[in-house]
């Protein structure tokens, strides 16, 4: 366990932690479904195999490359169900329509954010949607000011589970990485958390349930709400 004494940073994914993953990813995923279907004459069963997404209940199944995946890799599922379709269009048809996602914060994150940058600490968010959907929804949030640093997985740095856009965070913020903690809610965050040697933080507000989680995570908590009372410990 990391001395939360020593935490000077934390840097967040968006999706399933800044943001609850179901209410504002099901929605999304069932109505861009629907509009591929429709503007390329395919039945969306065939769509949503392709990204293993249940379209009777609205929900992903635990392997869905949509879950953790970048928007590339997302796009290029997709794009297997539909032949003669660019990865390029799928894929901008992806960051344009994601960035009016029905939002459903995790906890009302103004407050929040606020409490630990009064405690000191540098903030990020890391997330394998674009930077323009990252920042898109932050400022829906209204809290894009409240961070020192936004990536996605086409700003540069790659995107998890490789640590180099963590590290990139850590950087910018000009801290140590062992002085940082990865807060998400999937193995993809976890993993890169553990490799650019941060500290790791689970929450349970993704699809992965606590034993997936359990032995990439310093701690698991039931969603980031719980992060103040962890570091007064």
């Amino acid at each position: 366990m990391r001395n939360t004494r020593h935490i000077e940073g934390i840097v967040f994914d968006k999706d399933g932690t800044l943001f609850d993953f179901h209410t504002t990813w099901n929605v999304w995923t069932s109505d861009l479904i629907q509009s591929l279907a429709d503007a390329h004459d395919v039945p969306p069963t065939r769509i949503a195999e392709a990204v293993q997404f249940d379209l009777a209940t609205r929900a992903f199944h635990p392997d869905s490359p949509i879950i953790a995946a970048t928007n590339r890799e997302g796009a290029e599922a997709i794009a297997s169900a539909l032949p003669g379709v660019s990865v390029d269009m799928i894929e901008e048809e992806m960051m344009l329509s994601a960035a009016h996602a029905p939002l459903a914060p995790a906890v009302d994150l103004a407050p929040f954010l606020d409490d630990l940058k009064a405690r000191g600490l540098k903030l990020g968010v890391m997330t394998n949607d674009s930077e323009y959907g990252a920042r898109a929804h932050l400022t829906s949030a209204g809290v894009l000011e409240r961070f020192d640093f936004v990536a996605g997985f086409d700003s540069g740095f790659g995107g998890k589970p490789a640590p180099a856009p963590l590290l990139a965070f850590a950087r910018s913020v000009g801290l140590d990485p062992e002085a940082c903690v990865m807060v998400g809610d999937s193995t993809h965050d976890l993993m890169a958390g553990r490799a650019a040697r941060m500290g790791t933080v689970g929450v349970l507000t993704g699809v992965a349930p606590r034993e997936v989680l359990d032995p990439f995570a310093d701690v698991v908590l039931p969603d980031i709400g719980h992060i103040p009372q962890w570091l007064q410990r």
